[in-house]
This record gives structure tokens, sequence and C-alpha cells, in this order.
């Protein structure tokens, strides 16, 4: 094996356990693709990790901006340095080569996460909903690519598909977010049921906030349905992209809306696993 080859066996490592580490999700439904599909995908979703995680790593916004601009410049091409140095870089710049990712859509992913960076808030819902396609909506279209995906009816179900997630995984994460004082629940479904952000930022759970949550839910339920409704126009192949509609489906399926929604819940990856083993079965999800 030449070192070339060694090099790129171990960058591809690299990606595969850092979103084993911290996507679990997305790195549980590679394992239901066929595995010419892993390696570009992993690169794809280690490339997401790398962004959402910047806030992580970062004090200030600036430092933030900077580590965008980096992965900015490398998907438009103007990187300073070696890409090899990078395993997630190298990575995810030899499936964007091998699968025609496109590089505006790429960089409209690192731009989206700006808003990561900062504690404005999330003002309306035609907002969160516009954040949630930009990062993970885009993340879905991408990934179908990488199947042959590219038509029109991929497109819109990865946008449904993406904001379903994303409102999930913003309500998920709301005692994260709550204590960095983010506000990623939209300002307008806040007001409308009364919930106030102090109580938000102080982790008290209020029936005006149980309010608010359901409404979202029921948002993403909406989003959801009209995912699977459209799930049947899309190529066989990249159906598997989709699998974790399963997954949001089971979050809002057991959400209750007494349960103080600032509490740690841990999703067991075994029951994880068995969810998207359950759906690959299922008519909706094969050809």
């Amino acid at each position: 094996m030449s070192g070339a080859d060694v090099s790129g066996a171990d960058d591809a490592s690299y990606c595969a356990q850092l979103v084993r580490d911290h996507d679990f999700e997305r790195y549980a439904a590679t394992l239901f693709v066929p595995p010419r599909a892993r390696r570009p995908l992993l690169a794809l979703y280690a490339f997401n990790t790398e962004l959402r995680r910047i806030r992580d790593h970062v004090s200030q916004p600036l430092p933030g901006e900077i580590r965008l601009q980096w992965w900015r410049d490398l998907v438009d091409g103007d990187a300073r340095g070696s890409v090899e140095a990078n395993p997630v870089a190298a990575e995810l710049m030899a499936a964007a080569a091998n699968h025609d990712l496109p590089r505006n859509e790429l960089s409209r992913l690192v731009d989206a996460r700006v808003f990561d960076l900062y504690d404005d808030p999330m003002l309306s819902l035609d907002m969160l909903e516009r954040y949630c396609d930009d990062t993970a909506g885009r993340l879905f279209s991408l990934s179908a690519r990488i199947l042959g995906g590219k038509s029109d009816a991929v497109g819109h179900a990865a946008h449904h598909t993406g904001i379903a997630q994303g409102i999930v995984r913003a309500i998920q994460g709301l005692p994260l977010h709550a204590a960095r004082k983010q506000l990623y629940l939209p300002q307008d479904v806040l007001n409308e049921s009364g919930a106030k952000e102090a109580d938000l930022f102080a982790g008290r759970s209020t029936p005006q906030l149980q309010a608010a949550i359901t409404r979202l839910s029921d948002v993403a339920r909406s989003h959801l349905g009209k995912a699977m409704d459209l799930l049947i126009a899309v190529p066989a192949d990249a159906k598997r992209i989709f699998l974790p509609l399963a997954l949001v489906r089971r979050a809002l399926d057991l959400a209750r809306p007494a349960e103080d929604p600032f509490a740690l819940v841990p999703v067991s990856r075994l029951r994880m696993l068995w969810t998207l083993w359950r759906a690959s079965k299922s008519e909706a999800f094969r050809s």
C-alpha cells in the first residue's frame, strides 16, 4: 500500500470517528447506504460537524468567523496552505470532486453557521425554517447527490426533511442553548404563547413555554408528513438518505407536553440503530 493510500485511509477513519462521536444519528444512517457511498457521506458529515462545533471551541465570534472563512475559502478554491494537512478538508474535497457536489452549496452551508456564533435571537418561525433548510436541508440535498438523487423531488424532500429534523434538534438542544443564552426557538412563537425569554434562559419550564414547543412540534410534524409523501418520487438509492425521518417521527411521537424541556434525556444508540433498521425494511424507504 502506498503512502498516499495509507494517508487517505487514515483521513477517512478520522472523519468516521468524528461523526460517530459527535453526530451519531448521521453516522448510524450511513450504515444503511451502499458501501460505496459511506466514505463521501462521512466526509460531508464530518465537514458539517466541524462547522457545527465551532461555537464549542471559541469564546468570541471573531475567531469563529475566521474559522468559517477558512472553510469558505476551501470550498471556493481559495484556501491557503495544504488541504492534505486537514483530514476533513482532504476527504471533503475528494468527495466534492468525485460526486460533483456544487461548491456554492457547500459554501452556503458555511454561511448558515454564522448565526451560531452570535447570541442574536431567532426572530420568527420563517427565520427558523430558513436556517433549518440552509443547514440540515442542504445537507440532505448534498447527501442525496452522492447517491445519484438530483431531481426536483429530491430537492423538495430534502427541504421538508431538513426543516422537520432541524426543528426537532432545536427543541432537543434547548438545555445547551439556554445555558449559552442562545435563542433558537423563534421569538414570534414564544410571544404568541406568552413564554418569557427570562424564564427560558433561567431554565424554568412554564406552561407558556410548553405551548410554544407544542406549536413547533406541530410544524415539524407537518414538514415530516410532506417529506414522507415526497419520498414516493425519490429514486430508490437516494431514499436511504432520508432514513433519519424515522428518528424525527419517533422523537415527535415520544414528546410529552408535561416533560421538562430542560431535562437532558440521553438517546440510546441501540434504540436509534433499531429505529433506522426497522425503517430501512419499510416500503417507504425501499424501491
